[in-house]
């Protein structure tokens, strides 16, 4: 059931020039005043995110422009999307119809998890186990996608690696669940993945899998960080523009009353617009999605009294939860309740629920936020992301897997733009019919991109020190939390560049024999010093910085 990376509500958010601290009566950014409902605890129902963190504010579409990606959407997808694309050398315009991530994510619970709503025995009997597999791995690449761009870009965004355990409900747990989720492990394991069952997770002391290299960080910080390096350099940022119609001949858009000339267009709406696609064929595409709202609350908690991770339970629909350490206290947030949108009444009592759920496992929780939102599903369990006319992308359907798969989009985005060959192209492609068999094999088709693009960035990377690079070799070091690819000519002389490939950002390999730095991704090769030798990468190896 949908619900832990991805809540998205239609409430504005709450005043984003806020250092932190809990507000009642707030005043939003374009001198908004907001009049939120309050519960009868008056507990504070702005999200957590936007009561911690700053977000600039930028201004509405005012006169007409041109651009190689029109990018619409403030959220996780469009930022992440308008961030690569610069990155790649394109010319954007991110366009928000509110303030950028006030809806989807600025709602979320930001978990970073691979690990999908539909459990993993279910994507192989749906899919497959190489399409199950490759469903994951995607989700894996964008942890580490998410972790390199906090590197490059020197992000504080409170990003830390952890365990998630899926486990068995603390209230309404059957017998058999225990067998299942062991079943879960063993596939899990398998597959590839770093899963194992234990006994009791810690803090809901119930049967578990649990998996390493799960993450989380501060959606709002992390977002904010990303439109600083986004504006500039001919790209541009407009909030308070709802786009009114994408038109084709020239392809464009029109907002404001004004016109955003594009060379494409990307639609990161969550629930997408129906651009140019047909009338019919967007109305068929909407019966594909399934819509509902979920719960969220936060809590200050004792420090110490439940350990940083994150858990979800296998109920139908979930309990989401996740552990982060402060400085006086640490803070609980809570999820759940989910539920098909506009068909329950009294949300009030979810948050009691929740609270009531919350409080039977820390008796102490304190509290101090509530928000919801909506989180998108789809016929089939997985996400919606491709071309739906030409130079148009649309991505959608992510479910509990917001963060994640919203970096995916950008991901795939990124490369439908730049003409590159995405691995989960036919994956998550919008008119997909069938996944199972010979329409696509994965391994075959992409046995080295995938592997590479998350391996080699989950690796213990060779050296941590200059001094073990040999005269007429190379290393890969990491220093001040960079990959660097450091070459020690014969006369003892160092050169230290990025080790990230600039054609997608890979990390490069020595080629001890041809002493050369090779993507092992898309094969492109560097001399060791590190000028460009053969593409498709068409610049060198970048400075260390």
């Amino acid at each position: 059931m949908v619900g832990a990376g991805w809540l998205c509500g239609a409430s504005a958010q709450g005043d984003r020039n806020s250092d932190g601290g809990n507000r009642g009566d707030f005043e939003c950014c374009h001198a908004r005043v907001c009049a939120r409902p309050r519960l009868t605890n008056s507990m504070n129902t702005t999200p957590y995110w936007a009561d911690t963190s700053r977000i600039k504010s930028f201004p509405a579409l005012s006169r007409n422009v041109s651009v190689d990606v029109a990018v619409i959407g403030g959220g996780i997808t469009g930022i992440t999307t308008a961030y690569l694309l610069k990155k790649a050398g394109a010319t954007v315009a991110l366009i928000e119809r509110e303030q950028m991530t006030a809806l989807d994510t600025g709602h979320t619970t930001a978990h970073l998890t691979y690990v999908t709503d539909l459990r993993i025995s279910g994507l192989v009997k749906n899919f497959g186990r190489d399409h199950a597999r490759a469903v994951w791995e995607a989700g894996e690449a964008a942890i580490q996608q998410i972790n390199s761009i906090i590197e490059e870009a020197g992000v504080d965004c409170e990003f830390s690696s952890i365990p998630g355990y899926l486990h068995a409900p603390v209230r309404g747990a059957t017998s058999s669940e225990k067998e299942r989720l062991l079943e879960d492990a063993k596939l899990a394991a398998e597959l590839g993945f770093d899963a194992a069952f234990v006994e009791k997770a810690p803090l809901v002391e119930r049967p578990a899998v649990r998996f390493s290299n799960q993450a989380k960080f501060h959606p709002d910080k992390y977002s904010a960080a990303l439109l600083k390096e986004i504006a500039g350099g001919g790209c541009r940022i407009f909030e308070g523009t709802a786009v009114e119609e994408i038109c084709d001949n020239p392809l464009s858009i029109k907002a404001n009353g004004h016109v955003v000339k594009c060379g494409h267009v990307v639609i990161a709406t969550h629930v997408p617009l129906q651009g140019l696609s047909s009338t019919l064929s967007a109305a068929l595409f909407q019966t594909k999605l399934s819509p509902h709202t979920s719960y969220a609350i936060g809590a200050k908690i004792p420090k110490g009294i439940a350990p940083e991770v994150s858990f979800w339970d296998t109920n139908e629909p979930y309990d989401y939860l996740r552990i982060d350490r402060h400085k006086e206290c640490d803070y609980a947030i809570f999820g759940g309740g989910d539920h098909k949108t506009g068909q329950a009444r009294e949300p009030a009592r979810r948050f009691r629920e929740l609270e009531q759920r919350l409080k039977a496992l820390i008796s102490d929780a304190k509290v101090d936020h509530c928000w919801s939102g909506q989180v998108i599903g789809t016929n089939d369990g997985l996400p919606f992301m491709g071309e739906t006319a030409p130079k148009q992308f649309v991505a959608t359907g992510f479910s509990g897997n917001g963060m994640t798969f919203g970096t995916v989009a950008a991901m795939m985005a990124r490369d439908f733009i730049t003409g590159h060959k995405n691995p989960w192209q036919e994956l998550f492609d919008v008119n997909r019919k069938m996944i199972r068999g010979a329409v696509w094999d994965y391994i075959r088709e992409n046995k080295d991109y995938p592997y590479y693009f998350v391996k080699d960035r989950l690796a213990i990377p060779d050296a941590k020190s200059l001094r073990v690079v040999k005269r007429g070799g190379g290393k890969i070091v990491r220093m001040n939390g960079k990959k660097l690819a450091v070459f020690r000519n014969t006369t003892g002389k160092l050169s230290i560049k990025s080790a990230v490939c600039p054609h997608l950002g890979c990390i490069v390999q020595w080629n001890g024999a041809e002493k050369t730095w090779d993507c092992p991704c898309h094969g492109s090769r560097f001399k060791a010093t590190g000028e460009v030798i053969a593409g498709p990468a068409e610049s060198g190896l970048s400075e260390a910085s």
